[in-house]
């Protein structure tokens, strides 16, 4: 297999773009606007950040398990069903997130 080749002007001047770009996002919210009091309404939708960026982050891993070469199977399906239930009733991270770990490492095994 070939692997593709970048030459290191490329590869250089790739990385420090996104590194500037990074930072301009970052000082354009923290920098210019931090010291300043939020409004209501910013406040509200900062609050749902992770809870939105959580699910983007998981979703790939149920959806399109690497270690199943992309085929949706039970045990990864079920365990984040799991997750979201002892989530949903108990309100506790750490509750759902040992809950969904126990049901996917019991499917794997019982499962073979």
């Amino acid at each position: 297999m070939n692997d593709p080749v970048i030459a290191k002007g490329t590869l250089w001047t790739v990385i420090i773009l996104l590194g500037l770009g990074s930072f301009g996002l970052r000082f354009v919210f923290l920098g210019l606007i931090g010291n300043r009091p939020m409004p209501d309404w910013v406040m509200r939708h900062l609050r749902y950040t992770a809870v939105a960026v959580l699910p983007g982050l998981v979703a790939p891993l149920v959806v399109w398990p690497i270690a199943t070469d992309g085929v949706l199977d039970i045990p990864r399906l079920a365990a984040a069903l799991t997750t979201l239930a002892v989530g949903y009733a108990t309100r506790n991270v750490l509750a759902a997130i040992f809950g969904g770990a126990a049901m996917l490492y019991l499917l794997l095994y019982l499962m073979g």
